[in-house]
């Protein structure tokens, strides 16, 4: 069965609240980056390009945290602890939904090259305020 999130939690997760993804470095270390971040049913969806630091850690080991601040009172947040899978992120459909969603516009170009993915966070935990 599925993690349940809470009504409060996918209020933040679907509003315009920006998210902090946390994996973990191979020394051990946490590695942060700010994302934003989408939903399907109650897997959580973020978009990146292959080689980043955030990617390579997931790619290495798929434990994550994030948490997600309350755009209007950031001491209500959620923090959300899983695991990623990842697919082609194919024309960077997710980056421009997510582009929409907090900039109300298409997303800005990828350099040339780049390979976007989508990472899609099965949740197994949460804490916080909004939890």
């Amino acid at each position: 069965m599925a993690f349940q999130l809470s009504a409060e939690t996918l209020r933040l997760v679907d509003g315009r609240n920006y998210a902090v993804l946390a994996t973990v470095n191979p020394d051990g270390s946490p590695q942060t980056s700010v994302v934003w971040v989408g939903r399907d049913g109650a897997d959580l969806l973020f978009s990146t390009v292959e080689g980043r630091v955030k990617h390579r850690n997931m790619v290495r080991d798929p434990r994550v945290s994030v948490s997600i601040i309350d755009s209007a009172d950031p001491e209500n947040y959620v923090e959300l602890r899983g695991t990623v899978s990842m697919t082609a992120d194919i024309g960077g459909r997710l980056d421009n939904q997510l582009s929409w969603k907090y900039d109300g516009k298409d997303k800005d170009p990828d350099r040339p090259g780049a390979v976007r993915v989508v990472i899609r966070m099965t949740v197994e935990r949460a804490t916080g305020y909004a939890a």
